[in-house]
């Protein structure tokens, strides 16, 4: 069963020519270099946030952050495609799309944190801590990625995805699915339940980079398996971020 995140499924690890995995002498996958690689990812979204935050001088320069977010959202989506498409440029495009991704977070990020001031710290403690968690019970046993868990995520994590994407067109025509965005209780409890798909998808990720690790996978699928990680990573800090404004907005 492939993990609800685009980044990793069933033939993640294995090579595209020959449908096995394949393995350069003693370059192959370990648990450290991923680790390694993830945190390199993560200081580069760190980066290019910071990079886009620093351009933010309240509302009058809000015009100027669009094009930053724009930027950053569809350049991050086309590194990820070919990310996605071409396993072997990722020592290449996956520290690309941190740095690109990291500037739509961090602009989109100030926007949030004008209109509710600490709200980003928030969720970015909220999103290694729920990392952490789910790590240490991954590894631990108590959560265990059996197939029918990473079958319920996966048709979740799909559920979630057609949703965006009829109310993504509906918005062409100028009607959208209000509850997304809604304060109300039924917006609230929508965006606590993408919450929690999200941080399941990290149980699924950390399941099938093991498999990579244990498969002796090639080398640059530790740059892969960290893209991965950091796709949700950012997806989950997105949805905190927007149910914390929810709550917010309602006090």
């Amino acid at each position: 069963m492939q993990s609800g995140n685009p980044a990793l499924n069933k033939n993640t690890f294995l090579d595209a020519a020959s449908g096995a995995v394949v393995s350069h002498g003693d370059e192959v996958m370990t648990l450290n270099g991923t680790v390694n690689k993830t945190g390199l990812m993560l200081i580069l979204v760190l980066v290019g946030a910071i990079f886009s935050w620093n351009q933010f001088a309240g509302p009058a320069s809000l015009p100027a952050m669009m094009p930053l977010m724009l930027g950053g959202a569809i350049g991050g989506l086309i590194l990820a495609m070919i990310t996605i498409f071409k396993k072997t440029w990722a020592p290449v495009t996956a520290p690309l799309y941190a740095l690109v991704e990291g500037v739509f977070i961090g602009a989109l990020s100030a926007i949030f944190e004008m209109r509710y001031p600490g709200i980003v710290m928030q969720a970015v403690g909220l999103t290694f801590g729920v990392m952490a968690a789910l790590l240490m019970a991954y590894r631990s046993g108590l959560i265990r990625a059996t197939e029918k868990f990473k079958l319920g995520v996966v048709a979740a994590t799909g559920g979630v995805f057609l949703l965006y994407m009829a109310n993504m067109v509906m918005g062409f025509f100028g009607h959208s699915m209000g509850f997304i965005y809604s304060s109300s209780g039924i917006g609230i409890g929508f965006s606590a339940v993408v919450v929690v798909i999200a941080a399941l998808n990290l149980i699924l990720d950390f399941d099938m980079i093991e498999q990579g690790v244990n498969a002796r996978a090639p080398k640059y699928m530790e740059w892969y398996g960290a893209f991965a990680l950091v796709v949700t990573l950012v997806w989950l800090y997105l949805e905190l971020l927007r149910l914390l404004s929810k709550l917010q907005s309602r006090n």
